[in-house]
């Protein structure tokens, strides 16, 4: 399902522990790491199509985690069209997304790679918050920035004293500058 101006909608999910890392899953077969995503089938919601996502490519279920927060608006990245199937060139633009912060209140290990018939990442770990902006693929960096940016306000939501900010924050509490 392409939109009149040639964007798949699609949702991205954020999954963070405790720790406030992210779930960083391995494209399969693939030296290429991103963020769960997938697209929206007709008649679903965004958070029904997220829920689907989730159990495909992670193998959790709803009760495995927390919805923290989404964003507001649409965010959308054009795919170079050297990394498009044939057969969508001509009217395919790209993706738009609707991104999920997710909190996971399972454990590690119900995570589940294998949970469909097509695994979509062979290997996951957690990850700092804000390093996988500068490492996804260069088309998608600006809408991982932006989608990180948006949630990362989400992030205390249940876990008591602890905040996550962007490193440059970090590393100004780390020497005492700017104490909360």
């Amino acid at each position: 399902m392409i939109d009149k101006d040639g964007y798949r909608p699609n949702v991205g999910i954020i999954i963070c522990n405790t720790r406030n890392e992210v779930f960083w899953g391995k494209r399969i077969r693939q030296n290429s790491w991103q963020f769960p995503q997938g697209g929206i089938k007709h008649g679903e919601s965004p958070e029904q199509a997220m829920y689907r996502e989730l159990m495909e490519e992670v193998g959790l279920a709803q009760e495995h985690v927390r919805i923290l927060g989404r964003t507001r608006n649409w965010m959308r990245y054009d795919v170079p069209r050297d990394w498009m199937k044939r057969e969508w060139r001509g009217h395919y633009r790209g993706q738009k997304q609707i991104w999920f912060l997710l909190r996971l209140v399972g454990r590690d290990c119900d995570v589940k790679l294998r949970a469909s018939s097509h695994p979509e990442f062979d290997a996951w770990r957690w990850h700092e918050y804000w390093a996988p902006a500068a490492d996804v693929v260069e088309f998608k960096r600006e809408v991982y920035r932006t989608a990180l940016s948006e949630l990362e306000r989400y992030l205390s939501i249940g876990i008591e004293h602890q905040r996550t900010c962007h490193p440059y924050m970090l590393a100004m509490r780390t020497h005492g500058i700017g104490r909360t």
